[in-house]
């Protein structure tokens, strides 16, 4: 029942994405898409109101954006709580570091293998 959860939640942030890019009067491009998912997710992880979610889908929740935008919030809050206002600066990066150097990391070498032209 787990995965079944995670896939339908996952997918249902995906779907309202690309609802908004479909559906929207205005140009809304993907990178519009991106920055909000990823505002959202902290400002709904400061709230409180992305955990339940987590609990309840799991990596139908932390793999979208959104999930990094909750991933940048808790660090930060978990930081400020024991480091103060530089912890609250330097939390999220620190708790996303890693898989921001992963994607960097991949990236360059899809790039260098795949000889991507365009």
């Amino acid at each position: 029942m787990t995965y079944i959860l995670a896939f339908v939640v996952g997918g249902l942030i995906c779907v309202i994405g690309q609802l908004i890019i479909d559906l929207t009067p205005a140009k809304i491009t993907a990178a519009h898409v991106l920055v909000g998912y990823v505002t959202g997710g902290a400002v709904l992880s400061a709230l409180g109101l992305y955990q339940p979610l987590v609990d309840l889908a799991g990596a139908g929740a932390t793999i979208p954006v959104s999930g990094f935008g909750h991933s940048l919030a808790q660090g930060a809050i978990e930081a400020a709580r024991t480091r103060g206002l530089m912890g609250a600066l330097s939390g999220g990066i620190e708790a996303t570091a890693l898989g921001v150097a992963t994607a960097v990391v991949f990236g360059y070498v899809f790039a260098v293998v795949f000889r991507p032209t365009g």
